[in-house]
């Protein structure tokens, strides 16, 4: 199949088939081995990692906030998936022989310009804006909308259709309705 671009791409059918074998996989492998079924997710990862190095420079602050408190700083199960889908994803550029090093994407170029620095101010701040969405939220879309959906929630049919069509409105927004 080839997109846009016309580069070599994974069927989207196909990699839909793999991430819910992996859903369905999550779910039965931490039930036998924890006694407790695990759902796909991410944004928890993040603050983890945030906690991990909290620890390193500030660790009597890392031991005693609330949110660790709850939700322990620690390398788990959730942060290896994590790791694995920018390996994955890196691999599966190599091998489809599409990788290529870019600072700034066509696309981006176009709308606003070759400013590596704006690229990266703007992926940065739109990266805290979604986090703190996600969190805010008390989850992502891994987490509330295969999840969810998964377990047929109607908050996570609920959730996908909010995560859609903000994604919609925000690209008619960044790309003034451009294609």
């Amino acid at each position: 199949m080839k997109n846009y671009l016309t580069k070599s791409v994974w069927s989207p059918y196909l990699a839909g088939a793999f991430v819910g074998i992996l859903a369905i996989l999550s779910v039965v492998v931490s039930t036998k081995v924890l006694s407790k079924p695990m759902y796909l997710g991410a944004s928890t990862t993040f603050v983890r990692v945030t906690g991990l190095i909290e620890q390193q420079v500030a660790k009597e602050h890392a031991d005693t906030n609330e949110y660790f408190l709850y939700e322990k700083i620690k390398v788990d199960w959730q942060m290896m998936v994590v790791l694995g889908i920018f390996i994955g994803s890196l691999l599966s550029s190599l091998l489809g022989k599409s990788y290529k090093k870019e600072f700034v994407p066509d696309i981006w170029k176009q709308r606003f310009g070759n400013s590596a620095v704006v690229r990266g101010a703007g992926a940065f701040i739109g990266g805290i804006i979604l986090l703190f969405g996600a969190r805010l939220a008390g989850g992502c879309p891994s987490g509330h909308g295969l999840s969810s959906i998964m377990q047929l929630a109607v908050s996570g049919f609920i959730a996908m259709a909010c995560f859609i069509i903000g994604g919609i409105i925000t690209a008619k927004i960044l790309y003034k309705g451009g294609k």
